[in-house]
């Protein structure tokens, strides 16, 4: 924009002022200095800059060209600093103690409905504590009478009951059974106060085929081929890992193509030291596991790819793809209460990678 326009056109001739240009006629033949010269201008956006100038003449032994150094360095910052500190100097002694005596009063204030909201929520922890159990205990019951009535079915029944139906109701058996242990699991999760007594010794091939078991109809209905490495058993809270399986593989399903049966691919490795060193927060001296889920789904731009842990943020429309957004957020905050990392890999159409690292042991 500056190209062959003379130094008083540019910036919407905002350079143009009488005195500077009186100043810089004078370097040439006068052998003139400009020193910390101030101009204000103002930009399209409507900020204001204020520019110290400084020029001088270049004098070139070899050649004859006259010539003018000039350099300009915004101080708007640095002015509007000190301003602020000359103002804060000259305020009075007795204004210094009111607002003191003021920021003391706030600050007082904030520390009481601090401890007031710490309060709150140390209640509302008791109270949903509370909840959790009575509620728990209240879906033991229904579970026990499902379980009761369909083993009744089998034992009494059994020779006049078809093999569909036998399978039927060992499906019913087996979700039942897994309903309680779920059950169990947020009991035990709303007792404890301290994250670290929720990690124990976890199958990670347990949690997948409990989580294919648990889609095993929508499975079918899309055709879907999953494929899985045989995978670790680490130290993890199972309540949490399982939700992480199942997000993960829900996405996959969820996401894919239309007409075209859902491949997902569940693979498994051992990171090595240098792999292990790209992440900063890691420990040097924990081994650590990478799973990567790959879909063949419609994907995504991956200039979205940090996006989508972020709560209630969606790529899609809901009226196409039904959900409320949180899922790919828990898992990010599971993943860092198990002191690890998630990241996704995308292409749109072209399906997606998210890769999923964990401690195998964690660390005391």
């Amino acid at each position: 924009e500056a190209e062959s326009k003379l130094f008083y056109e540019i910036q919407n001739h905002q350079f143009d002022d009488t005195l500077l240009r009186s100043l810089l006629e004078k370097i040439l033949p006068q052998k003139k200095r400009i020193e910390d010269f101030e101009i204000n201008l103002r930009l399209p956006d409507k900020r204001e800059l204020i520019i110290l100038i400084n020029a001088r003449q270049i004098v070139n032994e070899k050649k004859a060209d006259q010539l003018i150094l000039l350099s300009m360095e915004d101080i708007t910052d640095r002015v509007h600093s000190e301003k602020i500190i000359k103002e804060n100097e000259a305020r009075s002694k007795k204004e210094q103690k009111k607002f003191t005596k003021e920021l003391e009063g706030k600050v007082k204030e904030r520390t009481e409905a601090l401890k007031e909201k710490n309060e709150e929520l140390e209640r509302t922890n008791l109270q949903l504590d509370q909840f959790a159990y009575v509620a728990s205990h209240d879906l033991q019951e229904p579970l026990r009478k499902i379980l009761t009535f369909s083993m009744v079915l089998q034992d009494k029944h059994k020779a006049g009951l078809s093999t569909e139906i036998l399978s039927y109701l060992n499906k019913i058996e087996s979700s039942s059974k897994r309903m309680t242990t779920l059950i169990h699991d947020l009991l035990n999760y709303s007792r404890l106060l301290h994250q670290e007594k929720l990690f124990v010794q976890t199958d990670l091939n347990e949690t997948f085929q409990n989580i294919i078991n648990d889609f095993e109809l929508l499975i079918s209905e899309k055709k879907a081929v999953i494929k899985c490495d045989i995978l670790p058993t680490i130290d993890a809270i199972p309540l949490q890992i399982n939700q992480l399986f199942y997000n993960l593989i829900n996405n996959a399903l969820k996401f894919s193509k239309v007409n075209v049966p859902p491949v997902i691919t569940i693979t498994s490795r051992t990171l090595t030291e240098k792999q292990i060193e790209k992440y900063p927060a890691f420990n040097p001296s924990i081994a650590y596991c990478e799973i990567i889920f790959k879909d063949n789904g419609i994907g995504f731009e991956q200039q979205y790819a940090k996006q989508i842990f972020t709560i209630f943020q969606r790529l899609h429309d809901k009226d196409t793809f039904i959900g409320t957004g949180i899922g790919l957020a828990l898992s990010n905050k599971i993943i860092e209460n198990h002191h690890g990392e998630i990241f996704a890999d995308a292409k749109e159409n072209r399906g997606a990678e998210f890769h999923v690292i964990l401690p195998i042991k964690q660390s005391v």
